[in-house]
Order: C-alpha cells, then sequence, then structure tokens
C-alpha cells in the first residue's frame, strides 16, 4: 500500500502506558507493515499495535493521545512537536480503514441474529462454551494454520525465521532427541522473543541467544522442553481465544480465521509478558526422560541459581554424564543458524 510505504521509514518518541496503574514510559514509535511498533531506548520491543485497531481518544487536540481499541487504560501520547507522526497514524488508519474488507460485520449480525431466533443454541452466547467448543471442532491443520497466519504477524517485531541449511539440520536432530517435540517444530527467531514462546499447531519459538550465548546445547534444550511443556498445561489456541474474547471464537467457529485483531492483540500479549510456571517435578521428569540435564538450564534462567535450586539440586544426571545431545561439530552448525 502507498501511504504505508511514504511512513515506512518514520520514527518518532512519545510517552507509552501499558495500565492507568502503571508510570508512563519514553519509547520510540516506529511504522511497520500496517503497526506501529513501540520499542524502549535501548530497542526493546514493548508493544506492537495494528493500525486499523488503533483509536484516538482527543481528536483534534495535541498532544494526541492514542489507544488501542478496546483497551482505552493502555495509551500512547505523543507531543505536538511529533506533528509529523501525528498526521501520519491519522492518515493510516484512514488509508487502512478504506482498502480493508469487511465480510465479517455483516457475517456477524447474521449470526447473532440466528442464535437470538434459536433458543436451542442459546448455550454458545457464554463465551466459555463458544471457545471450548471451538477448541474441539477445530482440525490441526486448521491450528497450524493460525500458528503461520500469528507468525506472519509478529515477524514485523521478530524477523525472519534463521535458516542457515547446517544449523537447520543440527536443530532437527536436536528436537528428535526431545520427548514430544519432533523436527521442524522449533524455529530459531533473532529477536521478539524474551526465550521462547509456543504458537497454535506446535511450533516452539526460540531467541537465538540460547544457542549463541551458550558452550553446551542442553541450555536451548532445556528452554524448548520446558516450553513444550508449558504448551500441554496452557493450549496457545486457548490462550489465543480468550484474549481475543467471543468474538475471535465466533469467527474461527463460522469463518476458520479468529480474525486479525485477535491475532494481533495476541501477538503482543505473547511476545511481552513473562512464560508461565511449569512445575519442578514435572520439569525434572521431563528432562530425566530425555536424557538430559537440568543444572545448564537452571543456571541459564537464574546465573546466581538461587530461583532454580531445586532444578540444580535434583538434577538426575548430576552424578552422570548423559549421552551428547550433538556432536561438536553439530553444534557449531546449530550455534551458526542466524549466519554469524
Amino acid at each position: 500500500m502507498t501511504a504505508l510505504k511514504n511512513y515506512d521509514r518514520l520514527e518518532a518518541t512519545g510517552l507509552w502506558r501499558a495500565s492507568p496503574d502503571e508510570q508512563r514510559t519514553e519509547v520510540v514509535i516506529s511504522v511497520g507493515e500496517a503497526t506501529l511498533v513501540l520499542t524502549d531506548m535501548q530497542d526493546r520491543p514493548l508493544a506492537h499495535w495494528s493500525i486499523p485497531a488503533v483509536s484516538r481518544a482527543n481528536p483534534g487536540h495535541r498532544p494526541a493521545i492514542f489507544y488501542p481499541d478496546g483497551d482505552p487504560g493502555e495509551t500512547l501520547e505523543i507531543a505536538a512537536t511529533e506533528g509529523a507522526m501525528i498526521d501520519a497514524i491519522e492518515q493510516l488508519r484512514t488509508a487502512v480503514e478504506r482498502r480493508r474488507p469487511h465480510p465479517g460485520r455483516l457475517r456477524f449480525v447474521m449470526l447473532a441474529g440466528s442464535l437470538a431466533a434459536a433458543g436451542a443454541l442459546a448455550v454458545f452466547w457464554l463465551p466459555g462454551a463458544v471457545r471450548e467448543h471451538a477448541l474441539r471442532v477445530v482440525p490441526d491443520v486448521k491450528r497450524a494454520a493460525i500458528g503461520d497466519a500469528l507468525m506472519q504477524q509478529i515477524s514485523v517485531v521478530t524477523g525472519p525465521p534463521c535458516r542457515a541449511p547446517g544449523g537447520r539440520a543440527a536443530l532437527a536432530t536436536l528436537a528428535e532427541r526431545l520427548p514430544g517435540i519432533s523436527a521442524g517444530q522449533i524455529t530459531i527467531l533473532r529477536g521478539g522473543v524474551a526465550s521462547t514462546a509456543s504458537l497454535p499447531g506446535g511450533a516452539i519459538l526460540v531467541n537465538h541467544t540460547l544457542v549463541e550465548d551458550y558452550d553446551e546445547p542442553d541450555v536451548v534444550a532445556g528452554f524448548a522442553l520446558a516450553q513444550s511443556l508449558r504448551a500441554q498445561y496452557a493450549d496457545p489456541l486457548d490462550d489465543l481465544l480468550r484474549t481475543g474474547g467471543i468474538m475471535a471464537s465466533l469467527r474461527l467457529l463460522t469463518t476458520g480465521d479468529p480474525g486479525e485483531v485477535a491475532l494481533q492483540r495476541y501477538g503482543e500479549a505473547m511476545l511481552t509478558r513473562p512464560p508461565a510456571a511449569v512445575p519442578e517435578e514435572v520439569l525434572l521428569q521431563a528432562f530425566e526422560e530425555a536424557g538430559l540435564r537440568s543444572t545448564p538450564y537452571a543456571y541459564a534462567r537464574d546465573i546466581s541459581g538461587e530461583s532454580t535450586l531445586a532444578l540444580i539440586e535434583a538434577d538426575p544426571f548430576a552424578a552422570e554424564v548423559p549421552e551428547p545431545l550433538l556432536l561438536d561439530a553439530d553444534w557449531l552448525r546449530l550455534q551458526g543458524i542466524c549466519g554469524g
């Protein structure tokens, strides 16, 4: 879209607040592919807003205050001196809105009328029932497609996956050593993800530092295994539908697509919130089944070892050396998967 290309190098500063209870933070605002990317002064991503879902709290006034549609508690204030960015956001919102198809609106209205007329389907008005029904009927191939669409959404922040051929082959070998993980399931990213994250469909996203900053593959293997367990406790698709609300569940049931706004909101949440904890006893059992030491993973999580002491003291291979996860040559290839 021409309107987007005209602003793809525009940057400005602003004051971002994640919620009314938090202090405002100075951020750098840049325009991505139909998105606003907010980073801190160290170039770390904080949030990433879809321009079609951006609303303005004070039209016509400056400093301009914007917020993501449906969440007025999260705000971005842009000073009057950053007039070029304010004008650009307004023009992009208008341009994107004009070009965006709107078939979902009519579809949702028709569905809502049908549900109101059919008392036998009244239970599906309940958000939880709709979500649980969607999770039961969505096939694995559709989950994978949703995961691919979400990957496209967050790639503005994460960059493309690392794909050096030798590194990919070594990564597949490593994945096959881990219970419940298959070759091709792990993806190494240059940024965006703090450590690991999961997508619907089973993909595990791993930050490149877990292979580049450590001397042994046990660390990245431990993080990937922990993330696989985390996805078993909290289904990523369930998490996405909870974040998107009942409309995301209804859209998934009627069109097979939870909608761009739902993907955008979940992408922001997934990249900015800390990973959920996995019970230590579950982790230790999985490490033992995988023939994997837990100590390297524990120290990578906390260099002091204070918060991960149980994983260190109960390491299933503290007194013996398990079979190496990778040959030295394969580990070197994996460390170079991002091309240097």
